[in-house]
């Protein structure tokens, strides 16, 4: 599975111009092979009973005495790895259509390969230090497609931005990597498992929380999460990539993977986890209802969608299966959604303003079909797949702490609300193109992998959920719930927040859908400019860092100039002066030298008869 997509990247990447008539083919074809390995390993595993499903594969010994290089297929892996190589593949085939102008078309899918390896490994290493190293590689990945277009500032900036957020994160797991291996001396998942078994003391609550840290950075969760609206100036199905597929789904793996650190329910560890994704839920829900950029209102909206995620994961075994199945139908229908707005972009000449759309379902239909199919999952209509999943997540939270629960609703809520929007500013009301615009459908190319996502963002999520096929399935990984949960939608809280989805969406008719909607956004009461300018989140960073580090950088500067420098400059200076004046006493007249030996030696004389008479 990680061969094929590195060994394409490889080819692309270095033998650069000699395959730009056929590399994207390669990299689609290294894929496209890394899924079908995938597929099989699935049914592979399948097919051996429940206490089997944890196959380990040892490699080598990477860091001899400390830790050995190996690979884990067990339900949760398999569950990623089939996640990142089928979606991933259907990124690759769209991204034919949508870069085909492009003439660095074949360096983007050297880079759309490297990340799919990088996230392989991540989810497949059987230890830390290989998630790690994957972890990283797909940082580096992250960080070369957001700047793929890096002729562009805005490009550029985003890119270095992500990259240094993301380093926050990755400090709080490799510090949380070193007091595992100085508590437990192992960094094997099997043999953490045994050793921390349910122990909850200081210790593990402080790996629990520097994980949660790393999974922040990737998952883009409060408060490091404002790397991701700015990775929107990457190419669209790097979007889709990274919000759907691959990096932003790293986080949960991580919390999930790390059960141990974070069980038993209830305690501090798992409820910060929950309290992070129920305040990011809320706050990248808030982001997306005032955002005009189509790209960015999807970014709010994974900030939120993965919010829920982790609000399921902070829940224990019970949420895991939901947890799980929602990351699995998100990347389906957050792939759609995303492909979806890249169509429309590819037919509107790269606009990405949704006051400049209008009325384009009757020239893209298939584009918006699949989209409003998509729409409709991430709402959590009732019997598509976010209906399962997310209503699923909802359901435990309020059983397991009902604050959180009832903010989850309320968030639901609100997701109604913006991606109504979203869809009536697009598709529906009245032209207001540009003069130079001429929207028409994207080719087939594009479409096909749009028609399978919108498949899976159907009967995906009910497949998952009813008969608890996904927990049981992932029970031997992850464990057992206490009480085995099962999905009703006639629970007060499904009720609530089918009411609650549904008044979003109404008033999203009334706001966007009834009226004319304004070419140029009106000012905006102060709650519309807090979520225009993301909570401020940037502001704060600005406050809280930047400038406080730029101070610190120019006292740094200051003290190497004027101390460090300074002493060193200051000594040869006075080294310099003082020959330079000892020099003039070199007058090269022999009675001068005969003077000083005269002078000399009188005082000599003086001395040795001073301390002969003392």
């Amino acid at each position: 599975m990680i061969a094929f997509p590195l060994l394409g990247a490889a080819i692309l990447l270095c033998l650069g111009k000699m395959t730009n008539r056929w590399g994207h083919l390669l990299g689609v074809a290294m894929s496209l092979a890394s899924f079908v390995v995938a597929v099989l390993a699935f049914f592979e595993l399948i097919g051996l009973d429940a206490n089997q499903r944890r196959q380990a594969v040892e490699l080598y010994d990477f860091i001899p005495g400390m830790v050995k290089m190996g690979l884990l297929v067990d339900p949760l892996s398999i569950s990623f790895a089939l996640l990142i190589t089928g979606v991933g593949s259907l990124i690759h085939i769209y991204s034919i259509g949508y870069m085909s102008h492009d003439p660095d078309r074949r360096r983007f899918f050297g880079y759309l390969n490297l990340f799919v390896a990088a996230m392989l490994l991540l989810v497949l290493a059987d230890n830390y230090v290989g998630l790690f190293i994957g972890w990283e590689g797909v940082g580096l990945a992250s960080y070369l497609l957001i700047g793929f277009w890096q002729f562009k500032p805005s490009a550029a900036v985003a890119a270095k931005k992500a990259f240094v957020v993301n380093r926050v994160g990755d400090f709080g797991l490799l510090v949380g990597m070193f007091v595992i291996w100085t508590s437990f001396g192992t960094l094997t998942f099997a043999q953490l498992g045994e050793k921390v078994n349910g122990v909850q003391n200081g210790v593990t609550l402080a790996i629990g929380l520097l994980l949660l840290l790393g999974a922040c950075g990737k998952s883009a969760q409060l408060p490091l999460q404002s790397w991701l609206l700015d990775a929107m100036e990457g190419p669209t199905p790097v979007s889709a990539l990274i919000h759907a597929a691959t990096m932003v789904t790293a986080g949960v793996y991580l919390v999930v993977r790390s059960g141990a650190f974070f069980f038993p329910e209830g305690s501090s560890a798992s409820l910060a986890v929950a309290i992070v994704g129920t305040a990011t839920l809320l706050a990248g829900a808030i982001i997306g209802t005032a955002k005009d950029d189509i790209k960015k209102g999807l970014a709010g909206s994974t900030m939120s969608q993965i919010g829920y995620m982790m609000l399921g994961a902070g829940m224990g075994p019970a949420g895991y299966a939901f947890a799980i199945g929602h990351l699995i139908t998100h990347g389906f229908f957050k792939a759609d959604l995303f492909l979806g707005a890249g169509s429309v972009m590819h037919g509107m000449n790269d606009e990405v303003d949704m006051r400049k759309y209008g009325g384009l379902r009757a020239f893209m239909p298939i584009t918006f079909w699949t989209f409003f199919i998509g729409y409709l999952a991430i709402i959590g209509f009732p019997l598509l797949s976010g209906y399962f999943t997310k209503d699923g997540i909802i359901e435990t939270a309020v059983e397991g702490n009902p604050t959180l629960g009832w903010l989850a609703v309320l968030g639901a809520g609100i997701t109604g609300f913006y991606m109504s929007r979203m869809v009536f500013m697009t598709f529906f009301g009245q032209k207001r193109w540009a003069e130079d615009a001429h929207p028409h459908e994207s080719p087939a190319v594009m479409t096909w992998p749009l028609i399978i996502l919108s498949i899976g963002s159907i009967f995906l999520g009910g497949y998952l959920i009813l008969s608890n096929r996904l927990m049981n399935f992932l029970a031997p990984a992850v464990g057992a719930p206490a009480h085995e949960p099962s999905f009703d939608p006639l629970t007060p809280s499904g009720l609530i927040t089918l009411a609650l989805v549904a008044v979003g969406a109404g008033f999203a008719w009334l706001r966007y859908g009834r009226v004319e909607v304004p070419g140029v956004a009106p000012r905006g009461n102060f709650l519309t400019v807090f979520a225009r300018r993301d909570l401020y989140g940037d502001a704060i960073n600005e406050s809280l860092f930047m400038r406080p580090g730029q101070w610190l950088t120019r006292l740094a500067v200051f003290f190497d100039n004027r101390g460090v420098d300074g002493v060193v400059n200051g000594i040869a200076a006075g080294i310099g002066g003082s020959s330079g004046r000892m020099r003039r006493l070199q007058t090269g007249f022999a009675r001068t030298y005969a003077l000083f030996i005269l002078i000399g030696a009188a005082l000599l004389t003086g001395a040795l008869l001073l301390v002969g008479n003392i």
